[in-house]
């Protein structure tokens, strides 16, 4: 089994949060993550807008080191025009739809996010989502 994991679930890893450790056990849980190239991007930029100095440079190398464990989607040619096409139906934002192709190109059927929007698109794109919450 693999999970999909978007950049909203993967910051929990790395910025304290109400649903940190719900989130964690549920991604230590599965040994595969996949997520789409342009993760490495808005995490990146999500880490610097949320973090400073120490806590910033530690997030980013412990990110740097999990990233290595990602099956990473190439955001190329196919799952670009899927995500134009998931856009265009679901009204998606561009990053969500290219969370959402990339999830399809997959095979992934349950992708973990904590984006609302994102959430609420992939039922038009014929998936799950999955939330863990702190119980």
């Amino acid at each position: 089994m693999s999970l999909y994991v978007d950049t909203s679930a993967l910051l929990k890893l790395y910025v304290d949060e109400a649903e940190s450790d719900a989130c964690e056990a549920a991604l230590l849980a599965d040994p595969v993550w996949v997520t789409g190239r342009h993760t490495l991007v808005e995490a990146r930029r999500n880490l610097a807008r949320l973090l400073e100095g120490e806590a910033h440079r530690d997030a980013v190398a412990t990110f740097t080191a999990d990233w290595r464990r990602f099956e990473v989607i190439e955001v190329d040619v196919a799952p670009c025009e899927r995500a134009a096409e998931l856009a265009e139906h679901s009204g998606a934002r561009t990053l969500d739809a290219l969370h959402l192709a990339a999830a399809l190109t997959a095979g992934v059927e349950t992708p973990v996010t904590y984006d609302q929007r994102l959430a609420e698109a992939t039922g038009g794109a014929g998936l799950a989502v999955s939330t863990p919450a702190s119980g």
